[in-house]
């Protein structure tokens, strides 16, 4: 396998998103630590530091599953952000109203799904519409991790959501699949609606290939960057939990630049697409 080198990212087009981070503080929320993958220790402030580094000013912030429904973690690192972060909570169904509002106002932009096999999920299938219908009038996202195989069994499903829905991980195929394949195939369908984005992020948890380009998997991001410009977002999945040999962010981003026809479709992905779905102040 070839060695990962220390990528050279060129400076990120301002104000640059990172559309799917995790933050572990485990001085003020611990997680009981099982092994050498479990999560480290990744509090707001290294990831400030990450940021500057690559030139980032805004990010996602996704619900670790090691949190299970407490989002109070992420929320604190919301609001640590001042207004250049926004939240993907952990809700089951029924939420109250004035509780979802009071998330909205607080930056929270959509509700995870961690639906991987032997995830330890906390959401299960029959849950979505549910919450999908709950959340479907206040802008908000289904962010869904699922293997993208299993695409094609729910599509009628996802077609149908009341909301937006945004698909992890370049589809997250734990086999990576041909541009072609059925499966991706139902991804484009899910695209073409409108309604979906897919996240250019964590191509090294599938590849087999493996870095520094990733080429199985990143046949796939290629030819959603270019097809599907306008429903592609970037992502770090900064701090890579579960994974003993972490990436070089700097080169999980200039792999947008192999991937990506132009400096516009990058804006686009990194800049344009997260400002409209994740509702950023304008800058």
């Amino acid at each position: 396998m070839q060695a990962e080198p220390a990528g050279s990212a060129p400076p990120a087009r301002a104000p640059a998103c990172d559309c799917h981070i995790h933050i572990y503080d485990l001085a003020r929320h611990p997680i009981a630590q099982a092994d050498a993958v479990s999560p480290p220790d990744a509090p707001w402030a290294a990831y400030r530091r990450l940021q500057a580094t690559l030139g980032l000013e805004r990010c996602v912030i996704v619900q670790p599953m090691g949190y299970g429904f407490d989002n109070r973690c992420t929320l604190e690192a919301v609001e640590a952000a001042d207004g250049a972060a926004v939240a993907i909570a952990a809700l089951g169904p029924g939420t109250p109203r004035a509780e979802l509002h009071d998330l909205d106002a607080r930056g929270v932009r959509g509700v995870r799904f961690m639906l991987v096999p032997d995830s330890g999920a906390i959401m299960t299938w029959d849950m979505l519409p549910g919450i999908a219908n709950e959340i479907a009038d206040l802008g908000w996202t289904i962010n869904l991790q699922l293997d993208g195989r299993e695409l094609p069994r729910h599509e009628a499903l996802l077609m149908n959501l009341p909301c937006a829905l945004v698909i992890d991980h370049v589809g997250k195929f734990l086999e990576p699949v041909d541009p072609g394949h059925a499966s991706a195939q139902s991804l484009y369908r899910l695209l073409d609606t409108g309604r979906a984005w897919v996240k250019l992020s964590a191509m090294y948890e599938t590849s087999r290939s493996g870095p520094p380009w990733y080429d199985d998997v990143g046949l796939l991001a290629k030819r959603l960057a270019h097809a599907y410009t306008e429903r592609c977002l970037w992502a770090s999945n900064w701090p890579h939990p579960a994974q003993r040999r972490r990436p070089d962010d700097r080169n999980l981003l200039a792999l947008l630049d192999r991937w990506a026809p132009s400096s516009q479709a990058r804006d686009r992905i990194l800049r344009d697409n997260p400002q409209a779905l994740y509702r950023f102040a304008r800058r």
